[in-house]
């Protein structure tokens, strides 16, 4: 076993590899860039070094950085976590020149399944079931459409090098192929470098069911399926273990089909054979297919982790240190039902922008496991996935365990910046997901409902003036009369766009009369909060110029001062703003341009995403206020349209 391991990596991946290496007395060396120098890896762990500026290729895309940190601390391996430099063979091939182990599989077998078109012909080859389509090396336009015509529409263009959703298009009319195609193509080689892409059967009721696989070079095992169909824009938003309706014949028809596409390529260590399968009718044994495989530990292996009672993560350093393989098939055995639920900052009703901000509260329940990479008073930085936790819950059955998903979902306490946390609620609680009638368009054909964010009742708004009059908490019996009455005092709170102007007086024994925008109501501070004369299970939690409630939702207030002139102004309507922290990709406007509504002026990348900057009406560029590679704020003025006449 090794002594001692460097992560190349941040966040949770990083914190949560440290907490196996230190159960198993493995000293741990973490990098960091600028913007990570006082992050909770950092503190996590053995030694740190400083590898770069805040942009990842300034730091944990910087392989030789990070090798040569790995030798002058001598370290005996590199664990790359997910994402980054995870699954870059060259990068592999680097660590193994260097006289290190990398805890993961070969550059070869990165290799085999990094391109999803060779990927998919070697699978075939295998023996294993893939989606029909075209993977051919002739990416003429003309040669891709007749390759659609013959698989049938729908189809979906797949960029081959791609990930995350990008370089990918649904097409449901061959009339509408050539532009997909085309836009498909530009979008690939902006992220990847690579336009090549592949085409494939859309299948109308996906579901997304993957396999946990590990392997030890020769020979592989399976540690079960991962359903994964609750999704948004392609990316994974609650996933459980197992999946619902999986049969033993099914289950080990998959099983059989990911251990097949591990041994073909002499994997090692922990991978995940991702299927796409048809859910209509329920799963068969001839109704799932090969998407592709990651060759890393997954986002969501801790509801495998939950179900199996094995340490992924323990396995990955023994079997890269040399040891077997810990259990045989035989010995896996699954117990129970699991889910995982991704907390991000971001802002649903927004479209999902990622957000920025300091975590001015942070908690989760006890009943569920916290994989985090932040801590209350950490910053989420706009150079990183905006990821905060990854909450996991198990019970005896799904039934069980959804219920207590809901539960810790309706207890986590966040503050300090936007999040998912409403949005992931109202799935936890959806009907079709507790029935188990799950596949990869519930979220889009439901998404008015689940991001409709809860609207804070006067209940709550009464208990956030306590809050902010620091009136939450106790006093002395005394506190809040004159010589005469009751002293009434003012505040006004902002929740988004709402205001409420409330008044409190407080008449003594834990007892306040509260006015919220002219309606009264009786407030009793107890073991519980009454509010006129109902039970209200509610947190109170001031934070300085803000004050946030935790009742089922996070419901957080801005406090007005008094004494601050009224700062508020609507804007001309002319300008383009930035959403959020990033950096300027491509500006497409110059001054004196005529521009109409929907036209594209600007790129903005954030957190690993590319968005695009839309004219709100049809006018003419009066300024361009930015250059391409520009880094801005949130709100900072990108481009200035002419007055409308």
């Amino acid at each position: 076993m090794f002594t001692k391991i460097l992560i190349a990596n941040r966040g949770e991946i990083a914190c949560r590899v440290m907490q196996t290496a230190a159960r198993m007395g493995v000293a741990t060396v973490a990098v960091y860039s600028d913007a990570d120098a006082q992050a909770k890896h950092v503190a996590m762990a053995d030694q740190a070094v400083h590898i770069g500026g805040s942009a990842p290729a300034d730091s944990y895309l910087r392989g030789d950085v990070i090798i040569a940190a790995a030798l002058e601390t001598g370290a005996q391996a590199i664990h790359p976590g997910y994402g980054f430099l995870s699954e870059n063979p060259d990068f592999v091939d680097a660590v193994k020149a260097a006289g290190l182990v990398f805890i993961g599989p070969s550059a070869e077998a990165i290799r085999a399944m990094g391109l999803k078109d060779n990927a998919k012909v070697l699978m075939q080859e295998a023996g294993v079931p893939v989606v029909p389509g075209y993977m051919g090396a002739d990416q003429d336009p003309v040669h891709l459409a007749k390759a659609a015509d013959k698989i049938g529409y729908p189809v979906l263009i797949k960029a081959v090098a791609g990930g995350g959703g990008k370089g990918m298009r649904l097409v449901e009319e061959a009339a509408d192929f050539a532009d997909a195609l085309k836009a498909a193509k530009a979008e690939a080689k902006g992220a990847f470098g690579n336009d090549h892409v592949l085409i494939e059967k859309y299948i109308q009721r996906p579901r997304h069911i993957e396999v946990q696989v590990f392997g030890d070079g020769q020979s592989a095992v399976h540690l079960f399926e991962r359903d994964c169909s609750l999704q948004r824009r392609h990316q994974k938003v609650i996933e459980e273990a197992p999946a619902p309706g999986m049969t033993d014949e099914v289950r080990l028809a998959m099983g059989a089909a990911a251990v097949k596409a591990a041994e073909a390529i002499g994997y090692s260590g922990a991978g995940t054979v991702e299927f796409i399968v048809d859910g209509a009718g329920g799963l068969r044994v001839d109704g799932f297919w090969f998407m592709e495989m990651n060759t890393r530990l997954q986002v969501e292996h801790p509801v495998t982790e939950a179900i199996t009672g094995e340490d992924l993560v323990e396995w990955q350093l023994r079997v890269a240190s040399g040891e077997a393989l810990p259990r045989l098939q035989d010995e896996l055995r699954i117990n129970g039902h699991a889910f995982e639920a991704r907390l991000y900052a971001e802002d649903v009703p927004a479209g999902f922008l990622p957000a920025t901000g300091r975590l001015t509260h942070l908690e989760f329940p006890p009943a569920a496991r916290a994989d985090s990479g932040v801590r209350a008073g950490d910053v989420i930085s706009p150079f990183y996935d905006p990821m905060i936790a990854k909450l996991t819950v198990h019970g005896k059955t799904r039934a069980e365990a959804l219920g207590k998903l809901a539960r810790v979902l309706e207890l986590t306490e966040v503050a300090g910046s936007v999040t998912n946390l409403a949005f992931l609620r109202a799935l936890a609680v959806h009907e079709g997901f507790a029935a188990g009638d799950v596949d990869t368009g519930l979220i889009a054909r439901d998404i008015e409902t689940l991001v409709a964010e809860p609207v804070a009742s006067e209940a709550v708004v009464a208990l956030a003036a306590l809050g902010a009059l620091e009136l939450h908490g106790d006093m002395p019996p005394e506190t809040g009369f004159t010589l005469w009455e009751p002293l009434a005092q003012m505040v006004r709170l902002v929740a988004g766009e709402v205001e409420h102007e409330v008044k409190v007086s407080a008449l003594g024994g834990g007892r306040f009369s509260v006015l919220v925008n002219g309606a009264a109501h009786e407030v009793l501070r107890g073991f519980h909060w009454l509010v006129d004369g109902k039970t209200v299970a509610a947190h109170v939690v001031p934070l300085g110029a803000s004050v946030s409630v935790f009742a089922g939702h996070g419901f957080h207030f801005d406090i007005v001062d008094p004494l601050d002139a009224d700062a508020s102004h609507a804007g001309d309507g002319n300008l383009i703003e930035a959403p959020m922290p990033g950096l300027v990709k491509g500006v497409f406007a110059k001054a004196g341009q005529a521009v109409a509504e929907g036209d594209r002026l600007a790129i903005l990348e954030a957190m690993k995403m590319e968005h695009a900057l839309l004219a709100v009406r049809d006018g003419v560029v009066a300024e361009v206020l930015v250059v391409e590679g520009d880094q801005v704020e949130a709100g900072a003025a990108l481009i200035r349209l002419e007055e409308a006449d």
